[in-house]
């Protein structure tokens, strides 16, 4: 069975105190498809304009990234440009230009209905998202939605009516805190659960992530620390796509387990840090199993207590 991934993809322009690069994969549905890929097998849901470069389309390939839900248009990619600064968390939006992305209506293949176990509403607006979940129907039993500060301040009803339909709501620390309207984090996340989705995640970057669960399961994990930061652009979608990978291979009929997802968080964790390791989805395109086995056990090193 198949995670389905549905958002933007992009060609991205990211400067950061080591390097510049351009036409970069990009895009929230890119590093969550990728990323989920490493576990399980993706059906990616997204649309691209003409000047798309054919290596990406067979990089998706090369991962088993099912494509007969993206659709090519006639017009541009969706195309961002940023920069980060000194400490790589300070980041600046040098450029947006949505392209094809600004009229894109999602359109979900009837064979992902059939094979879809897990749905990953990436990075998108509010309207996009309901239209992938009116689309895939009955079909996944558990459904993760991201969102981000722009969404928030201009769609918030149709977030709202979104987070009742969802299994899992992600976002990061200061969207946690502005939609709640609290600078408490742990008042945020119990208040998130009250607006309808089944579990919240809350990112804190480098300080890891917290699971609030409805039945008031809690769980909170650190980062895996790194040497060097090359480019966080797409690390939190990774964090998405290497949940929802993790969760699709696990057997629960009758729905997962509160500690499934904290695995899932944990796992998710470990793969957002390769992403930060390189431009782009280069280190995750490089991640072999005993490699993310060895940092598994790793990290578990650093979290054992007595």
């Amino acid at each position: 069975m198949s995670v389905l991934v549905a958002g933007s993809i992009a060609l991205d322009h990211v400067k950061t105190p080591q390097a510049e690069h351009g036409d970069l994969l990009g895009g929230s549905a890119s590093y969550a498809a990728i990323a989920a890929s490493f576990f399980s097998p993706v059906n990616l849901v997204g649309v691209v304009g003409k000047d798309f470069p054919e290596e990406h389309v067979e990089l998706f390939k090369s991962r088993n990234v099912d494509l007969e839900g993206l659709e090519y248009s006639e017009g541009e990619t969706f195309r961002w440009s940023g920069e980060y600064f000194d400490d790589m968390n300070t980041r600046e939006t040098l450029d947006v230009a949505l392209n094809v992305l600004e009229a894109w209506e999602p359109k979900i293949p009837e064979s992902y209905k059939e094979t879809t176990t897990i749905s990953v509403l990436a990075n998108a607006h509010p309207e996009n998202q309901h239209a992938v979940l009116d689309g895939l129907g009955d079909g996944p039993k558990f459904t993760i939605a991201d969102t981000m500060d722009l969404w928030i301040n201009i769609a918030r009803e149709r977030l709202d009516e979104l987070l009742p339909r969802i299994d899992l709501l992600v976002l990061n620390d200061s969207e946690a805190k502005e939609m709640m309207g609290t600078t408490n984090l742990i008042g945020a996340g119990h208040r998130l659960l009250q607006l309808g989705p089944e579990n919240v995640i809350i990112k804190k970057g480098e300080h890891g992530a917290m699971l609030f669960g409805k039945d008031g399961g809690f769980f909170t994990t650190g980062a895996f620390p790194l040497h060097e930061v090359f480019d966080p652009t797409g690390a939190g979608d990774s964090f998405i796509g290497g949940f929802a990978g993790y969760l699709a291979t696990l057997d629960r009929p009758e729905g997962f387990l509160f500690d499934d997802l904290a695995a899932a968080t944990v796992r998710g964790t470990i793969v957002a840090g390769y992403t930060c390791e390189s431009f782009s989805t280069h280190a995750l395109l490089e991640l072999g199993e005993q490699q993310f086995e060895e940092r598994l056990e790793e990290f578990r090193s650093f979290t054992a207590f007595s």
